[in-house]
Parts: structure tokens; C-alpha cells; sequence
């Protein structure tokens, strides 16, 4: 709650409680609550002050609603926080882990606020949202070639500051640039540079976490085996992960992208089926995905329509002749390809085409990849889909609820092929050809189509079951998805486990085992946390 120098902070619970007709238990927690984090800052009453929000005040929709991705999880009807307090130090996380412990408030961690399934600000128990937003400094070391970011910058911010000072140094991370650098890390992170220099959590190399206890802990006081786990395990199980030392990684100064657009007409079923078994044999360099979707001619009928693009670490003389060999179908020629630098490139692929580099700062920036409100689900493809699948594929992507569908390959391949399993905790490594991305977005907030929108991409992956991974059916934690599996009131093992083993395949039970050592109390927890114990 924002208060000016004239309020001590039992006076803004006063006006806390008499102002806003909440049951008397929430008032009770809150009216603690804010007195505790007073109690923790007695010398500093009027900083921590600062960074609380509590429903009374003007500023408390703004601030709660600031980096909501996704309107699904912002209904009249969606469970609000309490209180929301954005930290400007590592005192004011150590407090509000502090109060909520005591007190018996859930903490739910937001940095950027892309959780696919809200859980990063959104609980059905009383709870307080930690938002991390003001604490996002990110400090180069170009020589080095090593940055200390916090968890609340957005990736775009970091590869600002990057490009800033380099145009041959980069970050393996994501293309969604308003995506927060917590939450992102905290699941291990695919992006352009995955098949060259592997996932983001594989380039950490340090970190600072706060625990359960309060404690600030980097790489050596943690431990290895919590090291291990922060890096990919899932945010909001192990504590606040504060900030991370990431390696930077060398990229050419100039790099080259490309888009061709098939439709069916245009042999999309064929090029996507060879798309399969080219693109994960590509060289390191070489980023690969292709999306489809139904387009609708001005003078024809409703139609799939492939897109290939790509990012290659080189120029366009180096990779028209490699495209010529590797996949001559596609077409590939000079005028098709666009030379760039690293940093524009993101934007190139993010569909964000007319815009210079400082849109990375913008955090407000709607990307075009998503919707106002979406559900998206993901899978992981080792063998290739049959081309006569591909027609029962393209008649369910033309299905009237599709309007809006997105079908998209990412490959794999290169350095994801070396990197073990274990290495991390996220596992979708060697054997895997590309995953698959299903997006399902509509305007507004929850109305009469969502239902029909949800029921379509989950018929869908329902659909798709055949030509995925099994034993288990391989989800990656960065896209929560609710639909396989969430705790029960106690995490139980037996419950996390079904969702788990998809998440971390065999890495689930040393994650356990991690949150034990960590979190044996089960502070940190959500409807997709990693149990403290195997019963």
C-alpha cells in the first residue's frame, strides 16, 4: 500500500479494514500481516510502506493486472491476492516470507507474469503476491562475458543491455521478450540459440536465492543439488530466486533470417512432412521452426498455411547453398533471406517486423504471438509424423473453433543432442526430433467462446496423442498446463508424480529430494509445486 510520510503503518491497517468490507478473516490476516512487515522494518516503516498494496488503494488493480498475460486469470470472478508487495530490496522478500509464514498466507512469485496457467498470481487460498517487478537490474560484463540479472528484468531488457555493448554476444534465451527472466530460467528456457548452445538454464552459472528461513543463499551456501533444481525444476517450489549469473555466448555480427509461407495448395503437407526429418539433421547454427494455421483467401477457401522460418548464425551466402542441399524442396533463394543482427533477429521472429531494438524495453508491448486470453499446450515429437496424418491434422485445424489455432515445430538436434538428461531438470534432450506448440487465443476476458476454444485444443491434443512421446507423454514445465495433473491440498507425492514425470521424466524424484533439503516444510507451494516428501 502506498503511503505518504504522514501514516505509520498501523494506521493504514485502520484504514485497511474499516474501508474495505472484507470477511473478518481476511481482514485479520491482513491487519497481521501488514503490522508483522512493519515489525520487520521498525527503523524503515515508510519503505516498506511503499511497496504494499492492499485492495483499498487506487493503485492496486493497476499494479496486480501491470503483467497479466493472459485475461483468463483476470475475471471479476478470479481469486485476488490480499496484498501485493513489490519488493525494492532483498529485506522486503525476507519479510513477506517472514509475515506469510507466520501467519498462514500462500506467497505466489510473479516476474513477468506469462505463467500459462496464472499460478504465479492466482491461488484459491489467502495469499500475497510477491511481484518482482522492481528488482530487475542487469549488469553486463562484456570481457568476461558473463551478466548478473535480476528476476523481475524482462528478457528484452537483458538482450537490450547485451546489444547495447556487443553485437557478437547473446543469451540462449526465449523470443517473447516481455517474458520475465525468474520465471523463465526457473524452467529451463527454449529459444533461437537452443540447438547451439543448448536451453537458458544450461548457461547459469550462479544465482542468489532467498529460502523458506530467510536466508540468502548464492551457488556455494545452497548447495549443488538446490543449484541443480532451481534451474529448470519449476518456479514458486524451492524460494525467491533473486537474481542469476548467466554466460553470454558468441553469435556472428551479422546473422540471416528467412519466412516462406506455403499453403496446401502449395505442397505444405509434403515440405512439412520432409521438414521432420531435415531440420533437427541441420547444422548447430541453424534455428528451425514451422507454424500452421488456417488462412482464409480473399477469392478461395478457407486453407492451412505452413511457414517456415529460420535464424542461421552467418550470412545468406552461407546458408542459401546449405538449404539447397539439406532441403532444395523448400526453395530457399537470396532474395527470401533478411541479414541482421542477433538482437533484431528476436524481433523478426516474434512477428514484431517494423519496430527498432528499444521495443525490448517496452513491458508493456503486446506480443503477437498470443492472444488477450489463450491456452496453450506442448508435446514432444521422436518420430515423424506420418504424411497421411497430416490430412486428419489439417481438417481439425480447419474446423470452425480453429479460427484462431496455432500449430508450431521447434527443432531440436545439435547441442540439445549432447547435453545428458540429468544435467538440469529439464530432460528433453537427445531423441527428440522437435516439440509441438498448440495456441488457442480469443479476444477479451472468459466469454461464450471459450469453452468452445478450450474444448478444440484439448479434443485436439486428445487427437495428437498417437504421434507423441508416451510412457510418459512429455510436457515442458515453462508451458504449465493444468490439464495434466495438479496437487492435491497436502502435495502428495502420488498426485505431483502424474504431472511430474512429464515435466522431469526420471529428474522428478531428485527434485523431491531437493525440495526436501530446501523446503522440508512446504512453504513454497502451488497447484503444481514439487512435493517436500514421497508419501
Amino acid at each position: 500500500m502506498k503511503a505518504s510520510n504522514c501514516f505509520s503503518m498501523s494506521l493504514l491497517v485502520l484504514i485497511v479494514i474499516v474501508s474495505f468490507p472484507w470477511p473478518n478473516s481476511a481482514c485479520s490476516h491482513v491487519n497481521n500481516f501488514l503490522d508483522c512487515l512493519a515489525s520487520f522494518h521498525p527503523n524503515d516503516t515508510f519503505s516498506i510502506s511503499k511497496v504494499i498494496y492492499t485492495r483499498n488503494n487506487a493503485s492496486y488493480a493497476s499494479v496486480l493486472n501491470s503483467t497479466i498475460q493472459n485475461l483468463r486469470f483476470s475475471t471479476p470472478t478470479t481469486p485476488k491476492p490480499l496484498v501485493i508487495v513489490t519488493p525494492l530490496q532483498a529485506s522486503h522478500i525476507q519479510a513477506t516470507i517472514h509475515c506469510s509464514r507466520i501467519y498462514g498466507l500462500q506467497i505466489r512469485i510473479r516476474s513477468g507474469g506469462h505463467d500459462f496457467e496464472g499460478l504465479s498470481y492466482v491461488s484459491r487460498v489467502p495469499f500475497v503476491v510477491l511481484d518482482l517487478a522492481n528488482l530487475r537490474s542487469v549488469e553486463i560484463d562484456v570481457e568476461k562475458k558473463v551478466a548478473w540479472v535480476q528476476s523481475g528484468a524482462i528478457q528484452g531488457e537483458f538482450y537490450y543491455e547485451i546489444a547495447k555493448r556487443s553485437r557478437t554476444l547473446a543469451f540462449p534465451g526465449g523470443i517473447c521478450h516481455t517474458v520475465g527472466v525468474g520465471g523463465y530460467l526457473s524452467g529451463g528456457g527454449y529459444g533461437l540459440l537452443l540447438r547451439k548452445h543448448g536451453v537458458a538454464a544450461d548457461n547459469v552459472v550462479d544465482a542468489v536465492l532467498i529460502d523458506a528461513k530467510g536466508r540468502i543463499l548464492n551457488r556455494k551456501s545452497m548447495g549443488e543439488d538446490v543449484f541443480w533444481g532451481i534451474r529448470g525444476g519449476g518456479g514458486g517450489s524451492f524460494g525467491v530466486v533473486l537474481s542469476w549469473k548467466l554466460k553470454l555466448v558468441s553469435v556472428p555480427e551479422t546473422v540471416t533470417v528467412f519466412n516462406i509461407r506455403k499453403t496446401l495448395e502449395e505442397n505444405a503437407t509434403e515440405l512439412v512432412h520432409q521438414w521432420q526429418s531435415v531440420a533437427p539433421k541441420l547444422p548447430a547454427e541453424t534455428f528451425s521452426v514451422v507454424t500452421m494455421r488456417k488462412v482464409s483467401p480473399p477469392n478461395g477457401k478457407p486453407t492451412v498455411q505452413a511457414s517456415f522460418s529460420s535464424v542461421f548464425l552467418g550470412k545468406s551466402a552461407q546458408l542459401v547453398p546449405l538449404m539447397r542441399a539439406r532441403f532444395p524442396e523448400l526453395g530457399l533463394e537470396k532474395k527470401d533471406c533478411i541479414e541482421m543482427s542477433w538482437a533484431e533477429s528476436l524481433l523478426y521472429i516474434g512477428l514484431i517486423r517494423n519496430k527498432t531494438i528499444e521495443v525490448l524495453l517496452d513491458r508493456s508491448f503486446k506480443s503477437p504471438l498470443n492472444a488477450p486470453s489463450f491456452k496453450t499446450k506442448l508435446d514432444y515429437a521422436k518420430t515423424p509424423i506420418p504424411e497421411s496424418a497430416f490430412r486428419k491434422i489439417w481438417s481439425k485445424l480447419l474446423e470452425e473453433d480453429a479460427e484462431t489455432a496455432v500449430m508450431g515445430f521447434i527443432a531440436y538436434g545439435g547441442k540439445m543432442d549432447e547435453i545428458p538428461e540429468s544435467a538440469t531438470p529439464f530432460p528433453h534432450r537427445n531423441g527428440n526430433l522437435f516439440h509441438i506448440a498448440y495456441n488457442v487465443g480469443w479476444s477479451g476476458e472468459e466469454n461464450e467462446k471459450t469453452r468452445r476454444y478450450v474444448k478444440w485444443i484439448r479434443d485436439f491434443y486428445s487427437f495428437m496423442s498417437g504421434f507423441v512421446s508416451k510412457s510418459p507423454r512429455e510436457a515442458y514445465v515453462g508451458y504449465r498446463d493444468n490439464d495434466i495433473g495438479t496437487n492435491d491440498k497436502d502435495t502428495s507425492y502420488g498426485k505431483a508424480s502424474v504431472w511430474g514425470r512429464k515435466y522431469f521424466k526420471n529428474n522428478f524424484d531428485r527434485l523431491v529430494r531437493v525440495k526436501m533439503m530446501i523446503d522440508p516444510h512446504n512453504f513454497f507451494k502451488h497447484e503444481q509445486s514439487i512435493p517436500s516428501s514421497f508419501a
